[in-house]
């Protein structure tokens, strides 16, 4: 099996691993309730997506 021949650098090593980094998930603004939700998914706040209700939410009692 093939060996170095030489000790990789600290600074090498630091450099190769610099592009794994998290991104932050896209975030969009639902249309309808002007919440915050995920791109392409259901809006957690009122249930639509794209126009059309996907999840019942029964409208909040007022105490």
């Amino acid at each position: 099996m093939a060996n170095p021949k030489h000790k990789t650098p600290k600074a090498k090593t630091g450099s190769r691993r610099s592009q794994w980094k998290l991104s932050l998930p896209a975030i969009s603004e639902c249309p309808r309730c002007r919440q915050p939700k995920m791109t392409h998914r259901v809006c957690p706040n009122c249930g639509y997506y794209k126009d059309l209700e996907v999840i019942k939410k029964e409208a909040k009692k007022a105490k």
